[in-house]
């Protein structure tokens, strides 16, 4: 455990120090009262005085999902360590400006850049400050069924409201292994369990059928974040589920479609620049006011388009800077938007009605 700054004094050097409140008991030991300004790090065991430069970045990620939208944004001061005054700040605005529910440390919050330490810090963070006023619902998977296994029920309690569990990345389980996966976890994390279907980031597609023998044999596994893009394959989803599965759209461009055969709603990119609105899509879709909800649908196609112009979250996260939400940067490997790109999309954030700094 290291000083952040420039290393100052080698506290320990186990960095496999669980749970999180045995760290918490050693910083204070050693008269470090704020857990918050203290990281793990390996690679630096030994080092005495060092001037070596540490810089740690924790991603805040949020997300609203029940019935609409997500917020998932990520707020650093310069040196790349978390400004929880700004998450905080966040938090807030979500909770007062249309956001149903809040997602904390999704692909959209940069999670797959945090230590696991780092991971359920935010989480926790994120519970304490909204307090009840909207769900929290918690990002916490992994490639590895242990690890995802850990920090689900870690979050669970910490008080968070559900999961929401992305398929393993990069080894690309089986159908089967899916249905184990999911299984194991559903067995030890006792909350509501959104499935998170995106085979464009993970390399594994949930199929229909696998969805649908979850949901009916796991009574946690209630709902499904769909962003294969896929309408055929919703469809499909929804009718095996006898439209039982909370089916939530994972793309933007998508809300309308999925509210039409039984969505829930949107876990959504938009919602992080444009929560109300994102809501409202929804609301007038349950209203019966179909027509408008798609004609708003349809309005924001171009802004959504620049929010995918290049890989998210760099876009939104440059929206949010741009209208001065001081997000900070990002962290590698994510780079900085290019300025061709930046200045299309502040344009199109404009032409939405959307104020800028």
């Amino acid at each position: 455990l290291i000083q952040t700054g420039r290393a100052k004094k080698i506290i320990a050097t186990d960095i496999n120090i669980k749970p999180l409140d045995k760290a918490v008991k050693l910083f204070e030991e050693n008269g470090l009262s704020d857990k918050r300004d203290f990281r793990l790090t390996d690679g630096l065991q030994g080092v005495e005085n060092s001037d070596k430069k540490i810089t740690h970045v924790v991603i805040a990620g949020m997300g609203g999902i029940t019935m609409t939208k997500v917020f998932e944004g990520a707020d650093f001061v310069k040196d790349e360590s978390i400004n929880y005054d700004k998450l905080d700040e966040m938090l807030d605005y979500h909770c007062t400006h249309g956001t149903d529910s809040i997602i904390i440390c999704g692909t959209t919050g940069e999670s797959s850049t945090l230590s696991e330490e780092e991971h359920m810090e935010c989480i926790k963070f994120a519970i304490e400050r909204v307090k009840g006023r909207i769900p929290v619902i918690a990002g916490t998977g992994s490639n590895s069924t242990y690890t995802t296994i850990q920090m689900s029920k870690e979050a669970v309690e910490d008080g968070a409201d559900g999961l929401l569990l992305v398929t393993p990345y990069y080894n690309k389980c089986t159908q089967d292994g899916l249905i184990a996966h999911y299984t194991a976890v559903a067995k030890e994390a006792k909350a509501p369990i959104i499935l998170y279907s995106v085979a464009s980031r993970t390399g594994v597609n949930i199929a229909p059928e696998t969805v649908a023998a979850l949901h009916k044999n796991i009574e946690n596994i209630v709902a499904v974040k769909e962003a294969s893009g896929n309408i055929s394959q919703i469809s499909k989803i929804m009718q095996l589920t006898d439209g039982k599965i909370d089916l939530y759209s994972g793309n933007d461009d998508q809300i309308v479609p999925l509210l039409s055969v039984g969505g829930k709603g949107v876990i959504s990119v938009l919602a992080n620049v444009a929560p109300q609105y994102t809501h409202d899509i929804c609301a007038k879709f349950f209203e019966g006011d179909v027509k408008g909800s798609c004609k708003m649908q349809l309005d924001a196609i171009p802004l959504i388009e620049k929010l995918f112009c290049e890989v998210n979250p760099i876009p939104v996260k440059k929206a949010l800077n741009l209208m001065g939400w001081q997000a900070g940067p990002l962290r590698m490997p994510l780079t900085e938007m290019t300025e061709a790109h930046t200045a299309q999309l502040a344009k199109e954030l404009e032409a939405f009605g959307i104020k800028l700094a």
